[in-house]
């Protein structure tokens, strides 16, 4: 069964983005870059991986991103309507047309139950790269947390999940501490892997 992993940058105060969705304080480092590059290249969008030479790189751990409209919204605004071509493309909102773009599936019904289904089909992982709205509502169904902390406060922002008080336990799978100050840390949920 496939797993999904919310893949998102935290300052050291827990936010994934400021209070207006903005996220281009986050540094991308020479250091963090080549992880990225090498290790996740399926999680940049088409127009970075073009500007890093790693147009053709193979989609390593997973083929399929998964946005809210909040962040797929990023895109429409600069004009591009499939930011992720190397990847099965999917996008909840019950409020964009469904035919934006061919390689991009807009789903309007229940995101946990379509998951679910997504999870029992073949093929590398999925990848949560929305924001923490749809992050909220996917919460049950994210298997692994891939949590790339910098060395910023923000001192407020949006929390990595939009959701009510609900404790969930995850375990440290996988870590790696940069020189440029950022750490990036793979949780998997309690009980499985």
């Amino acid at each position: 069964m496939r797993t999904l992993t919310y893949f998102v940058a935290t300052t050291i105060d827990g936010f994934c983005c400021g209070p207006d969705g903005s996220f281009d304080f986050f540094p991308f480092e020479p250091d963090t870059q080549e992880l990225v590059s090498n290790r996740f290249p399926e999680t940049l969008p088409a127009a970075v991986r073009a500007m890093l030479g790693i147009d053709d790189a193979e989609n390593q751990q997973y083929d399929a991103i998964l946005q809210g409209k909040g962040s797929y919204q990023i895109a429409l605004d600069e004009g591009v309507t499939s930011p992720y071509p190397h990847a099965k493309q999917y996008v909840f909102s019950t409020s964009l047309a469904a035919d934006l773009d061919p390689a991009v599936t807009v789903v309007g019904t229940d995101p946990c139950d379509y998951v679910r289904g997504l999870k029992q089909e073949p093929g590398l992982g999925l990848c949560l790269l929305g924001g923490p709205g749809i992050a909220g509502v996917l919460l049950p169904e994210i298997d692994e947390l891939m949590i790339k902390r910098y060395p910023i406060i923000a001192g407020h922002g949006k929390p990595l999940f939009a959701t009510g008080f609900d404790p969930q336990g995850f375990t440290r799978a996988w870590s790696h501490s940069f020189d440029s100050g950022a750490d990036y840390t793979l949780f998997r949920r309690v009980g499985q892997g």
